[in-house]
């Protein structure tokens, strides 16, 4: 028999971050965007993960990921040092100044899915260059979303790879910032309207502590960030909350037909839900450094905040 498929596939870089705050400082923390997305994923739907590791990559590293229940079947081992990063924030915690990027092992990654995670319904392709996430689509069967992220370096180096995997998603995920840069426009309504028109059915803007927006064709849903008291980490918000919004729209698959480009009313509705609870998730992951104010969570403290801040933004 087949082994039982995770619900969401999510694949992305895994790393060990060197992070320096106005306030604290961390060496070695479990770091790269599958760590934090699955972290966040893992509260509302069973997650596999697809990453490369190094050989330094610790029993305690593993240990961490695997007490989320996340499905380790697509992490793969390799000879080297797994991915390294360290950086430093400024005192408003929304700048920050990268000191050192050494790709190691996955400067070779080439993502290759389990067999049981091609017939996975929900798909999130963190940010890798476009062509490894093409290379991911091809692999899945018949998906009932696919949601991806890009940054600033893909759109200045890989522009044609990303414009042509952008027509095949169901969702694309980006900042404010690289909006503008994508689609050429300053005002986010009109770089929005054109970044639709390049084939996505949806779109997320993030923007920071300022909150995100939801676009569509039809209409426009904006949701600020939960007011968090102490932020310690920024590192990873943006991978938490995309965790926390697929992990949630894939709890409540039997909403949605074989693609999300025929979404009614109550697939939008739960698009809505599920940008609540990637707020709620990355607000979590902010309050400490790593994976660690994650760890320490139960669903029950994700739907507590989640209710109060309905509360906040309910008229």
């Amino acid at each position: 028999m087949m082994p039982s498929k995770p619900e969401i596939v999510i694949v992305g870089s895994l790393a060990f971050d060197d992070v320096a705050t106005p306030f604290a400082a961390r060496k070695n923390a479990l770091g790269g965007s599958v760590s934090f997305a699955c972290a966040a994923a893992s509260f509302f739907s069973r997650c596999g993960m697809v990453a490369v590791a190094g050989a330094d990559f610790s029993r305690a590293s593993l240990n961490k990921l695997k007490r989320f229940g996340i499905d380790l079947s697509g992490l793969k081992i390799a000879k080297g040092k797994t991915f390294r990063w360290s950086g430093v924030y400024e005192k408003d915690f929304n700048n920050r100044r990268t000191l050192s990027t050494k790709l190691n092992v996955f400067e070779s990654f080439r993502p290759e899915l389990p067999a049981k995670y091609r017939r996975s319904p929900f798909l999130f392709l963190a940010n890798i260059a476009p062509a490894l996430q093409a290379h991911v689509m091809e692999q899945v069967d018949a998906p009932r979303f696919v949601m991806v992220d890009t940054m600033d370096l893909w759109i200045n180096t890989a522009r044609s790879d990303l414009l042509k995997l952008i027509k095949k998603v169901d969702l694309l995920l980006l900042n404010d910032s690289e909006a503008r840069h994508l689609s050429g426009a300053h005002h986010l309504v009109t770089a929005a309207r054109r970044l639709l028109k390049l084939g996505p059915r949806y779109l997320i803007i993030k923007k920071g502590e300022h909150g995100s927006m939801l676009i569509s064709r039809e209409n426009i849903f904006l949701l600020p960030a939960f007011p968090v008291d102490n932020v310690i980490d920024p590192t990873g918000a943006g991978d938490a909350f995309a965790g926390g919004f697929i992990g949630y729209l894939a709890a409540r698959k039997n909403l949605f037909d074989s693609t999300m480009r025929k979404a009614g009313p109550q697939a939008l509705s739960a698009l809505r839900q599920a940008m609540i609870y990637g707020t709620i998730t990355a607000s979590f992951a902010v309050e400490a450094f790593s994976i660690d104010r994650l760890s320490a969570l139960t669903p029950r403290d994700v739907n507590m905040r989640a209710a109060e801040f309905l509360r906040m933004v309910k008229t």
